[in-house]
């Protein structure tokens, strides 16, 4: 793991975080910064505003998950 934190998913690993929702579900953080950097920067725009969550999933895995209320594009 790095020792600088993400801006999308703080400290854990980018690789670690899979996109829950929308055209990119199943990508991680790190894909979706190299094939889409407009939405991964849409995605660091949007962490204050609470538009998404980062949840550990019974598999161990990580999850982000969109906020119902927010209107990032899904």
């Amino acid at each position: 793991m790095s020792t600088q934190q993400s801006p999308v998913t703080g400290v854990i690993d980018e690789d670690l975080v899979i996109i829950d929702f929308g055209k990119y579900e199943g990508r991680n953080i790190r894909d979706i910064a190299e094939i889409d950097p407009e939405f991964y920067q849409k995605l660091v725009a949007e962490k204050e505003n609470g538009a998404y969550a980062i949840r550990r999933n019974r598999d161990k895995t990580f999850r982000l998950y969109i906020n119902p209320l927010s209107d990032i594009d899904h």
